[in-house]
Order: C-alpha cells, then sequence, then structure tokens
C-alpha cells in the first residue's frame, strides 16, 4: 500500500513538473528570438546610409547582444497601437521613448528609466507666442493619438473646458513639428528630445512653454507571472546607468545638438545654397582619396572658413580648410588659398590624426577624436585622455574625454601632463559644431535627392 502511494505521488510530482514552462527568458534565449515593438522616430529606430541607428535601437541591441539572441522589430501604423501590441502579447516588450504615465502603468510595467524629458508646446517663429495653454484654442494645436501628450491634454480639460486639440494617427512627432514650420498647423506638443533634434533642420521652431513635470522614458513590458525577462532588462539598465555605457549613448544622440543658435542655422542656410555647390566636387575628390565622407569634410571645411577660400585668421591659418604653414607643409600643400590643394591637405591630415590614435578606439569615437586633434593636437587630446583614466573615465569614449579637454586650461591639471595648456574647451565646440553641421548637410541633401527624383517621376508618361 506504501509502496502504491509513493509511485502515485512520484507520477504527480512528474506531471506537475512537466506542466510547468520554462521561463520566458529561457524560451527566449532557445528560440534566438527577442520580439520588440518600436515606432519610426528619430528618437527611437531610423535608417540612415542603409544602417539601422537610433537610441533605443543601440540600447535594444546591446541588451539582446547579452541574452545571446537576434531581435524582430514590430513597427504598429500608429503610436497609439504599440501599448495594445504589448497587452495582446504580440510582442516582448516595447522600446519606443515612451513616457512613463500613471495611465500607463495600469496597461503595463515600466523599466527604471534611461532618460528624462518635459513635454514643450512648440509654436513657429514669427507667429504669437502662447503664454499658456488657454491661448492655443484659437489655433490649430495636433498631437500625437495615444501619447502622453494627449493624455496631459485631457487632464487640462477638466480645468479648461474650452481646450480642443485633434488627436492624429499614423503619424509621428517629427512630422507634427514639421507641420508647424511648414505653417500648416499652429502648434503641437513634443517630448524635449524630440524637440531639440527638431530644430536642427528647422531653426524657426520655438519653445512657447514646458507642460506639468519631467517625465521619464522606459521599456514597457506586460503584466505577467513569469517576469524573468522583465528582470534580465531592469538589471540591464541599471547596468549601463553605473557602467557609464547609457551616458555615452546619450551623448551620441543628443550631446552636440543644442550648439547651433538661430543666427548659426540661418547662415549655414544661406551659404548651403550660395558657397557650397563650387566646393562640392573638391571635397568628394578628396572623399575618394581619403575615404572620408565627403559630408564630414564639407562640415568641418564650414567650421573652419564658412567655406571662404581667402579666409585668414589672426593667427595665420589659411583656406578652406584653414591649415597652419606647419600642417601644410606636412601634406605637400604649397598654396593654403588654393581651394582643392587646401581640402585635399586638410583630408588627409584628419585622416593621418585617425590613423594614429590606438587602434582599440571604435567609431564614432575615433572620428570624433580624431576632429579635436585635427583642432587642438594629438599631443593635447592624449593629455584629455590621460587625465580621463585618473578619474576612472574610459579614454577611449569621445563622451568622457570631451569632459576632460577643458580641464587643459586649468593649471592644477595642465601642469601635471606632457603637453600643457590647452584652450579645451575650443576642441568640444569644434566636434560639436562639426557633428552639428553634418547632419544638417545629410538631412539637405536627402530632401534635394527626393525632390529629384519626384521631379523626374512628375514628367514621366502616364502608363496606360
Amino acid at each position: 500500500m506504501h509502496i502504491y502511494k509513493f509511485f502515485t505521488l512520484l507520477l504527480c510530482l512528474m506531471v506537475v513538473s512537466c506542466s510547468i514552462p520554462k521561463p520566458l527568458i529561457e524560451r527566449i534565449k532557445e528560440e534566438g528570438q527577442l520580439i520588440v515593438v518600436t515606432r519610426l522616430s528619430p528618437t527611437t529606430y531610423f535608417k540612415e546610409k542603409e544602417e539601422i541607428r537610433g537610441l533605443e535601437y543601440e540600447l535594444v541591441e546591446q541588451f539582446a547582444e547579452e541574452l545571446g539572441v537576434k531581435v524582430k522589430y514590430i513597427i504598429p501604423e500608429s503610436f497609439d497601437q504599440i501599448l495594445p501590441t504589448i497587452t495582446r502579447n504580440e510582442a516582448h516588450f516595447a522600446a519606443a521613448a515612451l513616457s512613463v504615465t500613471k495611465a500607463r502603468e495600469v496597461a503595463v510595467r515600466f523599466t527604471p528609466e534611461y532618460q528624462t524629458v518635459s513635454a514643450q508646446l512648440v509654436y513657429k517663429a514669427g507667429k504669437r507666442r502662447p503664454k499658456k495653454i488657454t491661448d492655443t484654442i484659437d489655433g490649430a494645436l495636433e498631437v500625437l493619438a495615444g501619447s502622453s501628450h494627449e493624455e496631459l491634454l485631457n487632464q487640462l480639460k477638466k480645468e479648461h473646458p474650452e481646450l480642443n486639440w485633434s488627436a492624429l494617427q499614423s503619424v509621428e512627432s517629427a512630422e507634427l513639428l514639421n507641420l508647424v514650420n511648414e505653417e500648416l498647423i499652429d502648434y503641437t506638443i513634443a517630448n524635449s528630445n524630440e524637440v531639440s533634434l527638431a530644430r536642427r533642420f528647422h531653426p524657426e521652431l520655438k519653445v512657447a512653454f514646458e507642460l506639468g513635470e519631467e517625465q521619464s522614458l522606459a521599456w514597457a513590458f506586460p503584466h505577467a507571472e513569469d517576469n524573468s525577462l522583465y528582470k534580465a532588462a531592469k538589471t540591464f539598465i541599471n547596468k549601463i546607468k553605473d557602467d557609464g555605457s547609457l551616458e555615452q549613448m546619450l551623448e551620441r544622440y543628443y550631446g552636440y545638438v543644442e550648439k547651433l543658435g538661430f543666427v548659426d542655422n540661418r547662415t549655414f542656410a544661406r551659404h548651403l545654397v550660395q558657397r557650397l555647390p563650387p566646393l562640392i566636387p573638391f571635397f568628394k575628390q578628396a572623399s575618394e582619396t581619403t575615404g572620408i565622407d565627403w559630408q564630414l569634410l564639407a562640415a568641418i571645411g564650414y567650421q573652419e572658413s564658412h567655406w571662404n577660400p581667402d579666409a585668414v585668421s589672426p593667427t595665420g591659418v589659411k583656406g578652406i580648410m584653414m591649415l597652419t604653414t606647419a600642417t601644410a607643409k606636412q601634406m605637400n600643400v604649397e598654396d593654403r588659398t588654393d581651394i582643392e590643394e587646401s581640402i585635399s591637405g586638410g583630408a588627409r591630415y584628419l585622416r593621418r590624426m585617425r590613423r594614429k590614435l590606438p587602434e582599440r578606439i571604435q567609431e564614432p569615437d575615433r572620428t570624433w577624436m580624431a576632429l579635436a586633434s585635427y583642432n587642438v593636437g594629438l599631443g593635447h587630446l592624449e593629455d584629455a585622455r590621460i587625465l580621463t583614466q585618473r578619474n576612472n573615465g574610459d579614454p577611449d569614449k569621445w563622451s568622457d574625454v570631451k569632459q576632460h579637454l577643458p580641464l587643459l586650461a586649468q593649471k592644477k591639471y595642465y601642469k601635471t601632463v606632457k603637453h600643457g595648456f590647452a584652450r579645451g574647451k575650443e576642441p568640444v565646440h569644434y566636434v560639436d559644431n562639426i557633428r552639428s553641421y553634418y547632419d544638417l548637410l545629410v538631412w539637405h541633401n536627402k530632401k534635394q535627392k527626393k525632390k529629384k527624383t519626384e521631379a523626374i517621376i512628375s514628367t514621366m508618361p502616364a502608363v496606360l
């Protein structure tokens, strides 16, 4: 009898153990695929030069690499479908620059924040600036359907019943900001990170005021008993916050975007049309020789001389790329004011700076440090890298080194390194500006290419 009971109990335990599924994270590892819902946006996931980029994309790919799996991305047709995709368990989680709100926390659970933003009311320069939300009543205010901004407006409407707006589907914040710039609508509400990126290309966009408190951005997971993947994601977010890699990623996408003012952008736009076109063949020729993107070379040329071949600084540097006498001699440039020689010499000098950096420094940090060397000299850059290492920073990451370059102007720091005093803030501003000009050039050229394609299509005969 006891033997019968023993085997019965054993059989029951076996049946129960067989019916318990493996933890979700183990199943994902076995299947080799993580399913993530995101959105097409400059702040999340976008394509540039046939490469996928975006802060959310980089974070997800790094997390997936730790799990040893690949990622399948789902991009819904509209923003308001992101959370339902999670609650229907059609994706493992959402990485879509989602603000953490009380209403959303009912539907999903969030990881620790990886960025904080504020909601901003945006209008166009030249229009009347609204000072409070009720000043938008007589204008056209449009926001994303299902966004935290619509949620915020619904709360404000309780105090101000006269408020009105349109909540649009199948659009993104970048499109709404563009509609404000084109004066097709009067106002929109967007997160501060989205506004910062948009204002590089549309400097006429202005922030009227901020609404509500700062909000956290985080990944969204479904409420479920199995929290193995959620716990792994929490651990991952906390780890990259602690080890500084999150800060490095944020710098890569946002660390330079607000360096140019309204006048800088307008002047650049004017020179883009008036001065750049005859110089493009020389930049492209130098690109073919050195392998450096011609648009980056053009951005350097603009930062150096505003594309003025006759430019001369008080210190005696000359030409499009503002080469010193010593640099010109090293690069066999005989006439620094000759456009072709100047651009070619500058490109080859940048290539030399890049090659002299330690091989372990990866892109894009390698290019940003090479640019800093172009400006301040390789010796001073190495001194800043030494200071970075002394302060437990990463000397191979531009986001860390740029914080230490300005210290070279302080006696207590420059006395401890080999090459002494340097105006360390200058190379930081130099690199930030070039990155901004480069982004503007890429955006402008894409826009021009699209216009040409549309013009060709419009002239093609209709096929019956």
